[in-house]
């Protein structure tokens, strides 16, 4: 039963990655006029995988407030080299003009992702207000 518990979660991992909001392929990075986090990754990576559901519930949560965006660099090898990537997943944070404001390499958890975002000036979820 625990083997089967782990296959659904898995399968519903890289369900999520091929289905999230992530990235369209014509979509910019970072977004145009708007705090955007971008998380670079693969599919068959497994910190890659572990982070999947939390990069889809923070698109949701964020969604108007924040662009987060998921980047399959082995789809894309363009991505990877246009943002010097040596290890993922890598996670980059820009600011509204764009600019690379912190990076970070490895698995980041939700509470960081979340702490990173209020300190650029994004409001939590449920908040109110916000940029």
């Amino acid at each position: 039963m625990k083997t089967l518990v782990r296959f659904a979660l898995l399968l519903a991992a890289l369900v999520i990655l091929h289905t999230s909001d992530g990235r369209a392929a014509s979509q910019p990075v970072p977004v145009k006029d708007m705090v955007t986090m971008v998380d670079l990754g693969a599919t068959s990576c497994i910190p890659c995988k572990m982070m999947a559901p939390i990069i889809e519930e923070l698109a949701a949560e964020y969604r108007g407030k924040a662009a987060i965006l998921f980047v399959d660099v082995w789809q894309n090898p363009d991505e990877a080299k246009k943002f010097k990537v040596s290890m993922i997943p890598t996670q980059i944070f820009f600011d509204r003009v764009g600019n690379e404001i912190y990076r970070h390499s490895g698995f980041l958890d939700k509470n960081t992702i979340m702490a990173q975002l209020a300190q650029m000036g994004v409001a939590r979820p449920g908040a109110g207000g916000g940029k």
